[in-house]
């Protein structure tokens, strides 16, 4: 049986994680075991945090909403603000609400003052 040479296939596949590990220090982008191993868990980390990049994002939202509302004075409290603009199908989501209540603060409290 003829030799089978992989030189060809197994480099362009180290250099492929090499690659991705380019920025890592010391052996987890010299070695490839290393290499692969770290490449893998990084990106298992980006996976997991785009997630968790939305989710905080969504809680600073809320919470700047909810410092707005107590701001501008009215009695009631985040749920029942947006639970008023949903019956009156203002569907504005909360990150444009985020933005006006930061940007203007008049234009807020006419949104949640309209019954």
């Amino acid at each position: 049986m003829t030799r089978t040479k992989r030189g060809y296939v197994a480099r362009r596949r180290r250099t492929k994680t090499r690659l991705a590990a380019l920025s890592f220090r010391g052996s987890h982008s010299k070695l490839t075991r290393s290499t692969s191993q770290q490449t893998m868990r990084a990106l298992a980390s980006a996976h997991r945090d785009r997630g968790r990049q939305k989710r905080n994002f969504r809680r600073l939202w809320i919470t700047r909403i909810n410092a707005a509302i107590r701001t501008i004075g009215i009695s009631y409290s985040y749920s029942k603000a947006i639970h008023d603009l949903y019956k009156r199908q203002l569907l504005l989501n909360r990150k444009i609400l985020s933005q006006i209540a930061i940007s203007n603060i008049n234009c807020f409290s006419m949104i949640s003052n309209k019954t």
